[in-house]
């Protein structure tokens, strides 16, 4: 053999063997990470987590990529077809790597397609790698090389188009199923030829996608049909391509929006509790603790999806009357009340972004400030249809504007098994991320229902017990004030203020404190009178659980928020059913409670519930702070208890010039969320109608109608209420017939009708609705969102400033 041909053979088989020891290398990841043998049989690992309601309908989602998988049957025959027929004709017959496509692309240069075929492309969206130097890329494809064999061996090939089509990208959106649901408000199952064209065209590039680029887009679409007729299969004849691409481009499009879904504060809420679950807790297959936003937990909740409809159309019913009435106050009282508290104004115009934007452009303050008083166009909050106003506006007022916004909170929770049936965080989610719901305000008169319970149980108070009147000292400065008194039931029932003082006096306010501590009240609470008439700042959900003791006998129940947990697979990870309750009462001390409280509704500051027609007994408190700063109501029936708060973020803002008020701000929402609830008889509430009666007071006279209206009415002949604002029945009704009439403001929450198996043992995924918006983590210190300004015509190459970190508004968008 001649020394040239001994030096090719020798050139040859080191090549070979180069290429071996290179190719054996990449397999034991010396070349770079590899994926383990159970990540290539795992490898959709990364899914969102989902939140279900109790009644089966999906929340929202947690997640790092919007992701849900569908399996090979739930995906229609025309997006197989189109996928194999434009992106790998050769599929069914080659082993992970195309030989005749690799050297026609090296050949060609790749003007006639690229050298990838799906198994190939699957592996390189398993490595997540992006483009580098020739020698990374180089790696790069060998390393595809070696996973796309090992896919091909471990997997059918109906397994891995499916892998395929769950892991790839639609822009923003992966998978399948996401991107059916977006473009055209379709499971993957229903896609017809047009539309599983546009969908595989869009994998060629963004600049195919059809909202964004509609002319692209439908020229793309028919080239995939035209390939599906082209292919070695021949999925589509020559007639049926031209039908399918005389036809025009249409969408339904549907941008997934992180605000959108059922419930967005709550899911915040559980977020949290997720998050310390998950810390907790092991994956048992991977050794790791469970990741919240890539492990494809599904999240069963309490929260009923009907009950979530009624209480968010209770604020929207009730919220737009009473800006209503401040806006007419303010007009009078804004400009002195915001030169009292210039300081809010410029310490919300030094923490915008407008000011942080300014100042990168290395503007002067004086200069910045400036900025703030000029007029621009804007979206602001408004309670109309659409939620939000085009108006004209400097930041600096819009600033004052939304500050001046009332906000509001509301929870219902059964007192029994502790279940959140309900959560109302703010006005609205996308403008106003801050949680009322668990936001500490001052608490007012709500807080005497404790006091009330602990003479009644330390003290042997009865409702018959006269509270004296007259004048009253407390504080450091020993101040003085004068108030009615009467019997128990009289002074709760009016809310007197005496009463609820003499009461502190005579039981310690430490008494009153650790009472308070033994019902679930965390917060901190002052150690001094004037506890008794409200001043201790208290989250709603911590009062809720500690009025659970008068419904549910004495027992104190802690709120639940999760029922059950399950893993991607439908298997039972844990399951949160059982009540975490205490007794802290006798039964007997807390009907007496119940009754004390039915007083105030029937009779006393409460009463305007009775315009509601709820048909069931119930019971319960009102509450206001100075001016009418807070206004509260908590109550509950046989079967549920409900709280509502209302007030501005700064609690310097008054609500009412007068004494009149609380309960118009709070009452109201509570009456028509029960009126909507026991309305609607598929929800099963209304078959226990009365409070139960302990058997040793069923012989009780003190607790005869008649009798028990006749202690409730002994007192001051007044009865005029001393809580600062609860005014008088006349005061607070408001007919929505009237008042709000014609103005159809939508809830938040999107409610789909699909449902799914919400059994522990369920394996099947779950149907999703349409809707599958990211759910994303608000600051927790966040209170008001500066509006959004617009682009104006004449401002197309100045820079938009986007004040609190709101993404600018397009012009589609308005």
């Amino acid at each position: 053999m001649k020394k040239p041909v001994k030096m090719l053979w020798r050139v040859f088989f080191g090549g070979l063997l180069l290429l071996i020891l290179i190719f054996t290398a990449a397999n034991f990841g010396l070349l770079g990470k590899m994926p383990s043998l159970k990540e290539l049989e795992n490898p959709e690992a990364d899914l969102a987590s989902e939140v279900y309601s109790s009644d089966g309908k999906l929340m929202g989602k947690y997640y790092a990529e919007n992701r849900s998988e569908v399996k090979y049957n739930e995906i229609s025959p025309n997006i197989i077809h189109a996928l194999v027929a434009t992106e790998d004709q050769n599929f069914y017959d080659h082993s992970g790597i195309d030989a005749r496509a690799v050297a026609r692309a090296v050949i060609k240069l790749g003007t006639d397609g690229g050298g990838s075929p799906i198994t190939q492309q699957l592996a390189k969206n398993m490595l997540g790698q992006g483009k580098g130097n020739v020698f990374k890329r180089g790696t790069q494809k060998i390393k595809e090389w070696v996973i796309a064999v090992k896919l091909e061996r471990n997997f059918t090939k109906e397994e891995i188009i499916t892998l395929y089509l769950n892991r790839a990208s639609w822009g923003n959106l992966y998978g399948i199923r996401n991107a059916a649901r977006a473009y055209f408000q379709k499971d993957p199952i229903d896609l017809n030829i047009e539309e599983a064209a546009v969908l595989v065209g869009m994998l060629k590039g963004f600049i195919y996608d059809p909202i964004r680029h509609p002319s692209a887009s439908l020229n793309r679409r028919n080239t995939v049909i035209e390939r599906m007729v082209d292919c070695k299969q021949h999925y589509l004849t020559d007639e049926q391509a031209n039908k399918y691409k005389a036809k025009p481009l249409i969408t339904n499009f549907k941008k997934a929006d992180d605000n959108v879904g059922i419930a967005p504060y709550f899911r915040f809420a559980v977020a949290d509790k997720m998050k310390d679950w998950c810390k907790k807790h092991k994956n048992p297959k991977t050794g790791e603790n469970y990741d919240l936003y890539r492990d494809g937990l599904r999240v069963y909740t309490t929260i009923n999806a009907k009950m979530q409809q009624y209480a968010e159309e209770s604020v929207v019913q009730q919220m737009p009357i009473i800006q209503k009435k401040l806006n007419a106050y303010l007009k009078t009282a804004s400009d002195k009340t915001w030169k009292e508290h210039e300081n809010v104004i410029q310490s919300a115009m030094r923490t915008s972004e407008r000011w942080k934007n300014l100042k990168e452009e290395e503007m002067k303050d004086a200069d910045i400030k400036k900025s703030f008083l000029a007029k621009v166009k804007m979206k602001v909050f408004a309670w109309n249809a659409k939620k939000e106003l085009d108006t004209v506006l400097s930041p600096r007022d819009s600033i004052i504007y939304h500050h001046q916004l009332l906000q509001t909170s509301f929870v219902a929770m059964d007192p029994k098994t502790g279940e959140v049936k309900c959560w109302v965080g703010g006005n609205d989610f996308k403008w106003f991320k801050y949680d009322h719901v668990t936001a500490s305000r001052q608490v007012g008169s709500t807080i005497k229902p404790l006091i009330y319970a602990l003479a009644v149980q330390d003290a042997g108070y009865t409702p018959s017990t006269i509270i004296e009147g007259g004048a009253v000292q407390y504080g450091k400065e020993m101040k003085t004030f004068y108030g009615g008194g009467g019997t128990l039931a009289n002074c709760l029932a009016f809310s007197k203020n005496t009463a609820s003082v003499r009461l502190t006096n005579m039981l310690g306010v430490n008494r009153v404190i650790e009472f308070a501590k033994s019902v679930g009240i965390s917060a901190p609470l002052p150690p001094y009178i004037s506890l008794s008439l409200g001043a201790a700042e208290i989250p709603l959900l911590q009062m809720l659980q500690a009025y659970t003791m008068f419904p549910n006998k004495g027992f104190n129940t802690e709120p639940v928020f999760i029922s059950r947990i399950v893993d991607k697979n439908g298997n039972l990870l844990e399951d949160f059913t059982q009540v975490n309750s205490k007794q802290v009462m006798s039964e007997q001390d807390a009907f007496t409670m119940v009754k004390l409280m039915e007083g105030v509704v029937e009779i006393g500051t409460g009463r305007s519930l009775n315009n509601y027609n709820i048909p069931v007994q119930k019971a319960g408190k009102t509450g206001t702070t100075n001016f009418n700063t807070d206004g509260w109501f908590i109550g509950y029936t046989p079967e549920l208890l409900a709280g509502t708060w209302v007030g501005c973020d700064d609690p310097f803002i008054r609500i009412y010039s007068g004494t009149s008020g609380g309960n118009e701000m709070a009452l109201p929402k509570w009456g028509y969320f029960m009126k909507k609830v026991y309305g609607d008889k598929s929800l099963g509430f209304g078959k226990i109608k009365e409070f139960a009666e302990p058997a040793q007071m069923s012989k009780d006279p003190i607790y005869a109608d008649q009798n028990f209206k006749d202690i409730v009415n002994s007192g001051d002949s007044s009865n005029n209420p001393e809580d600062l604002g609860n005014g008088g029945a006349g005061d607070f009704i408001v007919e929505p017939s009237t008042e709000n009439k014609g103005n159809q403001i939508p809830v938040e929450s999107q409610f789909g009708d699909s449902k799914i198996d919400t059994s522990p043992k369920a394996k099947s995924k779950p149907d999703l609705p349409l809707s599958t918006p990211k759910f994303t983590e608000p600051q927790k210190d966040a209170k008001a969102v500066m509006p959004v300004p617009i682009k104006a015509a004449d401002d197309k190459n100045k820079k938009v400033v986007v004040p609190d970190k709101l993404k600018p508004v397009k012009k589609n968008d308005y």
